[in-house]
């Protein structure tokens, strides 16, 4: 038992720098843009705003809103966007490992190759979201799946084929 936590462990540490070193946005954004690693973002308005491969790593994003921003490449590892407004974000190849989505609008968000393991979506809104090709634990799939509806305006990918969900 050890041994696959600390194989998964090496998989996600493995894929995080993958993420990290292949983004062009990220490493780019670094150098220009503002870090909100260990910050208090509650209740802020980052509504349309570029976010792009900046971090918010451990931060506390509850009650902001990020509607229409673009997140992606961003490192959300930790952070909490309880009740955070999420719709139509952009968060393709985001690292969101261990981040509280619970009670979040994610409503046509793009949440594509990106990689949220250990991460929780309790009562969020996901209709029209796409999560194409991102890594997510298999039981918060099958609970993403009970309330899966919809289609990306912007991708074109039913939110259901996007997690892979059955019938």
């Amino acid at each position: 038992m050890r041994w696959l936590r600390l194989l998964r462990f090496g998989l996600v540490l493995a894929a995080a720098i993958a993420v990290l070193t292949l983004s062009p946005s990220a490493g780019w954004a670094q150098e220009n843009r503002v870090d909100y690693t260990l910050t208090d973002q509650s209740g802020a308005d980052f509504s349309g705003s570029d976010l792009s491969g900046t971090s918010f790593a451990a931060a506390e994003a509850r009650d902001a809103n990020f509607e229409h921003s673009d997140l992606s490449g961003t490192i959300l590892t930790k952070a909490s966007f309880l009740r955070a407004n999420l719709k139509a974000a952009d968060l393709s190849r985001a690292f969101a490992d261990r981040v509280v989505f619970d009670e979040t609008d994610m409503t046509d968000a793009i949440f594509s190759d990106a990689i949220a393991t250990s991460s929780t979506f309790n009562d969020a809104k996901i209709t029209g979201a796409d999560f194409s090709n991102t890594i997510l634990d298999r039981y918060q799939v099958t609970q993403l799946c009970k309330r899966a509806e919809g289609v990306n305006p912007v991708t074109g990918v039913a939110t259901r084929e996007s997690l892979g969900c059955r019938g």
